[in-house]
């Protein structure tokens, strides 16, 4: 256990020897710091992704009290209205009434008819980084990309988006494992502001309906179901948080990757049809959400170790995705993979609804990026953000 400590910036730079030792060690770990069980194995994160005796919330069956938790700081309430009605940290029968009723907005067909859009952004943005003859990669090509297209689908105009990257990055914050008050402080602020300004768009699009997904969200009811006004909030939040998070960091991190393995690289760029397997290993080989949360809501059995209830779980994605009883060669970086059973978009009801986008996103980014930088390469050695649970760079510079 002493290899795993997620504040040293030893660990942060790579995880994944540590990783190793706690799969070696056994299959599930309890982590004084955090008070949480670590389960490091592919087969039993999985396992606990679908299982119905964990839960992303307790709140539908107990109170705090009753399940032996403190209720969070009533000065953090802003924050938990809105991320305890999103549907990524509700359980039955919340969860399943509004992911019915966003898929009803959030299409295949709806991402699909995104394509010649996600397109014509990224090639415009690779286009200005060529011209410029490089700079960061993360703020001309990773950032823009995803949030643009959130923004899009939600209908927000692009004299309003500036502050949602920053809106959402100070929310995420709290996602971190024992954030800290001034964090705390930034998400609660965020979470307000966030809140007035899509308050005020619902009601423009209650009273003009337009063709983006505020409006679908607004429109979308079965059997006499809907949406309330906090969970259309809160949805909107969440599509934009997570919907450009994992893009964000997967696209540095697989980048970087990418450039630590000029083989793989070279071959990438002589054959762009390992665009599609390349993503999935890319996500899997540094996986950008490491680690995931649940609630044990019944007592639990891994390994002859009983999990009470009212315990946390802390599955390891990041680990997971390194199991050497799942994938040959875990530490390989092999972007022809096709067995790659990964877990980066989670799996059960709460298996990210987002996905096909996401891999649009990365997808074309990448396919851009090799046709109109093919001698891309970085200009020094990039810092990593002090984060665990959601990992990427601070940034990522790169010349052409």
């Amino acid at each position: 256990m002493t290899a795993f400590d997620p504040w040293d910036p030893a660990f942060l730079a790579d995880p994944y020897p540590a990783y190793a030792e706690l799969r070696a060690q056994g299959r599930v770990h309890f982590y004084e710091p955090t008070g949480q069980w670590l389960v490091p194995h592919h087969a039993d994160v999985s396992a606990l992704l679908r299982d119905r005796r964990l839960g992303r919330t307790y709140r539908h069956r107990f109170t705090h009290e009753d399940f032996g938790r403190t209720a969070p700081p009533p000065e953090h309430e802003p924050f938990h209205v809105l991320n305890d009605h999103g549907m990524l940290d509700l359980e039955p029968p919340d969860h399943t009434r509004i992911r019915r009723l966003v898929s009803k907005a959030f299409t295949p067909r709806t991402v699909e008819e995104l394509r010649p859009y996600v397109h014509r952004l990224a090639s415009g943005l690779v286009a200005d980084l060529v011209d410029a003859g490089g700079g960061d990669l993360l703020t001309d090509v990773a950032e823009p990309l995803p949030v643009a297209v959130i923004a899009e689908m939600l209908g927000i105009p692009e004299s309003d988006r500036a502050p949602l990257r920053p809106w959402s990055a100070d929310i995420c914050g709290m996602y971190e494992l024992k954030p800290s008050r001034e964090t705390a402080e930034k998400a609660v602020r965020a979470s307000v502001e966030f809140t007035e300004y899509l308050r005020e768009l619902i009601e423009k699009r209650r009273k003009e309906p337009g063709d983006d997904l505020v409006s679908g969200l607004i429109a979308a009811h079965d059997e006499g179901d809907r949406l309330t006004e906090q969970e259309m909030i809160s949805t909107c939040v969440l599509l934009l948080n997570a919907g450009h998070e994992a893009t964000v960091n997967a696209t540095v991190n697989g980048w970087w990757s990418l450039f630590r393995h000029p083989d793989q690289l070279a071959a990438l760029r002589a054959d762009r049809s390992l665009v599609p397997t390349a993503v999935e290993e890319l996500m899997r080989y540094d996986t950008p959400l490491q680690l995931f949360e649940r609630w044990v809501l019944d007592d639990i059995e891994i390994d002859g170790t009983t999990i009470p209830r009212g315990s946390e779980i802390a599955m390891l994605f990041g680990s997971a995705n390194h199991d050497p009883a799942v994938f040959a060669d875990p530490g390989k970086l092999d972007l022809t993979r096709r067995d790659n059973p990964h877990i980066s978009f989670s799996a059960g009801i709460h298996y990210c609804i987002g996905a096909p986008l996401a891999r649009l996103e990365l997808g074309t980014s990448l396919d851009a990026l090799l046709v109109h930088a093919p001698g891309l390469r970085p200009v020094s050695e990039p810092e990593r953000r002090p984060n665990f649970v959601i990992r990427g760079l601070a940034g990522l510079r790169v010349e052409v």
